[in-house]
């Protein structure tokens, strides 16, 4: 699967398998940013900055507005509702793996 491009979207867990798209949203959790507000975070290149909100854009992780020359982009979390329910499906798998450590440090079998 190509991870961005115009006529097909791109699956969620792909776009955040990358940590670099991860910091992204995060960086856009407090609300929009401008592009060029962006790369001070990071220490890539303003065009791959711009290549990674593409592959967030078109999963529609974020949502771009053009204000004039600037181009803000927004974290529509949205989709991580899917992320988040493919991981709740393995909480009861964490829960007893957990509760079975506990067992072991507590010195019970």
């Amino acid at each position: 699967m190509r991870e961005a491009t115009g006529t097909a979207s791109t699956d969620v867990f792909v776009a955040i398998a990358s940590p670099v798209r991860r910091a992204l949203l995060d960086a856009l959790v407090d609300g929009a940013a401008p592009v060029r507000d962006l790369p001070a975070n990071f220490s890539i290149s303003r065009p791959a900055i711009s290549q990674h909100l593409l592959v967030l854009k078109t999963a529609e992780l974020v949502t771009e507005e053009r204000v004039g020359r600037e181009h803000r982009y927004r974290l529509n979390p949205a989709p991580l509702r899917k992320v988040r329910a493919w991981t709740a499906h393995y909480g009861p798998f964490w829960q007893d793996r957990l509760a079975a450590l506990r067992d072991v440090l507590d010195g019970e079998p």
